[in-house]
């Protein structure tokens, strides 16, 4: 496809979208928004330095239209129109409280990922990494007694001492001529078909007898049946399907390499992209990914490959439409954040753990130290902003506070642990306030300037109450006015627009403060906000690639079959869930998504997903094209098609074509004019709205390119893939 003008046009299009505002934030609206505006003025106005700029209201369905780009992965086919039909209130306040949302479907199919409801030393158990394994190859460590863990742990012991061998003397690895292509293939060839030839004979066991036969196999065959490759797409998932959750669990495990933690990865994100496109509870999943990226940690970082599930599960989801500060402690005293941040490594120079005797003034002090990692994020990232008005000295002391906040064996997936012989011990000053060992605050002032002023002489040691220190320097932190500011900042900027109206985040700030925090109050708040109501603020968010790959499945009605493969064009693209490295996770704003080679990649992924060609994922085309006509958004769109005068033919005379089929003498018409009637549906269908003539022109060129003899469906194939790789659905 020559498609070189729809990427232009997707790239400035998109981008403009978010750009067509005034330096300060205001959209210049055309002659009929003025005149629409004029009845909406009184009650919607954002103030700018010397004017006040009026606010073009949205229509019943385009609010409805609004809330499901914004609040959920994107429309599913007729889904606007059942939420006008039950009311856009009802709908909010469903979504609000997800517990009360039946999500049969999808907690069905992650009954096929059992390490999203393991705890991390359960993960820790079921996929060893090198730590684990190493002391079992050394003699040091007998091996499991459990049948099935033994089996995984032979395999990586196997595979360990194979590294082993390669190496010689001075630790270098033994140069060895590398198998030429040939020979690698041949190699491989020969390794299915053992693959194949044990699967047969174990395939022939009654089912509950198989994987112990794996387990008794040697352990070279083991790894041959489990390699990736080795089995047959159809072999290895008729094998997998009778598998019991655990065995399944220790079948993967064989098939990595020496570290087999990475399986728990690819798991949770599966489960992710399943939750992006199946579940009901969709606000949640929006909320739970929104978090995540904002408390962010990195999934390969050490021991976090085996805590970012629980992560995810019982910290950033279990509070991810509650409280702003019980969000903010828990992920404080997650062992993910800890790993994450290094705060587990922090120790206080003046601590026990450092050498300090508290009875012994001159006692020598041991050469551990602060670290300040978390203790700057916390600030920076995770609540009052770098503008938050902090110094170093606070970075300094709040990470002096948080010593002996960590991991109890991180090795093995233990739990949060205070550990006080760590904690620096007395009272801290900071941002501006005093605060003791047992989590007393006094605000700093003229009469209170340092700990003596606030609490009195103190030879105070740390005790396990020294815990509370720091819990409440974070819950000082979580009911900030800076701290209010800031998350309805990042909030109005997701859910609004990249840069967010001034005023808009003044009174999301003020609903935050008002509620303590309360993070649904201040969505409703955002909801209820004449900006969100606006036209200047409609359909002007450029879709990160999750989004994207996500609201084309469900614009189409297409069940996900092949979530890895999603994954990894969610990574092609730029998004490799649960690997943003930095702590500010990604970034969520159009200039990180919007160029000329992410709307290549995002293009040719809707034309492989269209035509059946992604990962064998099947895509039905008419199916959709049917479901747009029997909703009323398509009846609506073709109620006044055709009535326009027909373009004239440029082709054979007296012969027109109709998606691909041509029929003689007939009246001379566009000879896309079936295909554009389809077009109107798909846009209807998929976008919820319509879409720019200019749009409209450059799909209507490459229609021009279909050959003569292309089928109806090749044709609705690349309608609903042009489509997709539209402007407007590149933008929610």
């Amino acid at each position: 496809m020559r498609l070189q003008a729809l990427v232009l046009a997707a790239v400035v299009l998109s981008v403009g979208a978010v750009r067509a505002q005034d330096a300060d934030g205001a959209a210049k609206p055309d002659a009929a928004q003025e005149r629409a505006a004029k009845t909406f003025a009184d009650k919607a106005k954002v103030v700018a330095p010397g004017r006040v700029a009026a606010l073009v209201p949205l229509t019943q369905r385009e609010r409805v239209v609004q809330l499901l780009d914004r609040f959920t992965f994107g429309p599913r086919p007729g889904e606007v129109e059942r939420v006008l039909a039950e009311g856009e209130g009802k709908w909010v306040e469903q979504q609000m409280n997800p517990g009360g949302i039946p999500d049969g479907a999808f907690q069905k199919r992650l009954a096929a990922y059992p390490t999203l409801a393991m705890s991390a030393q359960q993960a820790s158990e079921v996929f060893p990494d090198r730590a684990q394994v190493g002391p079992v190859a050394d003699g040091k460590m007998p091996y499991p007694d459990d049948p099935l863990l033994k089996a995984v742990y032979e395999v990586q012991v196997y595979k360990m001492q194979q590294e082993k061998d390669k190496k010689k003397a001075d630790g270098t690895i033994e140069a060895k001529p590398e198998p030429s292509d040939e020979e690698k293939a041949a190699q491989k060839k020969l390794d299915q078909a053992e693959a194949a030839r044990i699967f047969g004979e174990i395939y022939a066991l009654p089912k509950d007898q198989r994987m112990a036969a794996v387990d008794a196999l040697p352990v070279e065959q083991r790894i041959v049946l489990t390699a990736n490759g080795n089995l047959s797409g159809d072999q290895k998932n008729l094998f997998v399907a009778d598998l019991s959750p655990r065995e399944r669990e220790a079948f993967q495990a064989m098939s990595a390499q020496v570290n087999s933690a990475g399986n728990i990865a690819l798991e949770l994100a599966q489960a992710r992209v399943l939750r992006d496109v199946l579940s009901e509870r969709q606000l949640v999943a929006v909320m739970t990914n929104f978090w995540f990226n904002h408390f962010n940690v990195y999934v390969p970082k050490d021991s976090d490959e085996w805590y970012t599930t629980s992560y995810e599960r019982d910290v950033i989801a279990k509070n991810a439409l509650g409280n702003f500060q019980d969000l903010l402690l828990a992920t404080a005293q997650s062992p993910a954040m800890m790993v994450y941040l290094d705060n587990w490594l922090s120790i206080g120079p003046d601590s026990i753990a450092n050498g300090v005797d508290p009875g012994n003034a001159k006692a020598k002090r041991g050469t551990k130290g602060l670290n300040e990692n978390y203790g700057r994020e916390v600030m920076e990232l995770h609540t009052v902003g770098v503008n938050g008005g902090y110094s170093q000295a606070d970075v300094t002391a709040l990470a002096a506070i948080l010593t002996g906040w960590g991991v109890e064996k991180p090795s093995q997936g233990g739990g949060f642990l205070f550990d006080y012989k760590r904690h620096e011990p007395g009272p801290k000053v900071w941002f501006g306030y005093v605060i003791d060992e047992d989590g007393k605050a006094v605000k700093l002032g003229p009469g209170v300037k340092r700990p003596e002023a606030a609490f009195g002489p103190s030879d105070t040691v740390a005790t396990p109450d020294s815990v509370e220190q720091g819990i409440t320097a974070l819950k000082i932190l979580a009911q900030s006015p800076q701290t209010a500011h800031f998350i309805s900042y990042l909030l109005a900027q997701y859910f609004l627009a990249d840069n967010p109206p001034p005023a808009l985040v003044d009174r999301l700030q003020r609903a935050y403060l008002a509620s303590h925090g309360d993070i649904k109050t201040v969505l409703r708040a955002l909801i209820a906000s004449p900006e969100f109501n606006s036209r200047q603020y409609f359909r002007n968010k450029v879709k990160t690639p999750e989004e994207f790959v996500a609201s084309a499945f469900r614009a189409t009605a297409t069940d996900p079959q092949n979530p890895q493969a999603m994954v990894n064009t969610i990574k092609t693209m730029g998004m490799e869930l649960y690997h943003a490295l930095p702590p500010t996770g990604y970034y969520l704003t159009a200039d990180q998504w919007m160029s000329s080679s992410a709307l290549v990649n995002r293009l040719n992924f809707a034309y492989q997903l269209t035509n059946s060609k992604f990962a064998n994922q099947k895509f039905d085309a008419p199916k959709l094209l049917a479901i747009g006509l029997l909703e009323p958004s398509g009846s609506r769109e073709l109620s006044g098609f055709g009535r326009a005068k027909p373009a004239v033919v440029t082709s054979t005379p007296g012969k027109s074509k109709w998606m691909g089929v041509v029929a003689t003498d007939a009246p001379e018409v566009l000879p896309t004019a079936g295909a554009q009637m389809a077009m109107h549906v798909l846009e209807a269908t998929m976008i919820g709205g319509t879409v720019s003539a200019q749009t409209n022109t450059l799909i209507d060129k490459e229609l021009e390119q279909q050959p003569a003899n292309a089928s109806p469906t090749d044709t609705l194939n690349l309608l609903t893939a042009l489509v997709m790789g539209s402007p407007e659905f590149q933008l929610r």
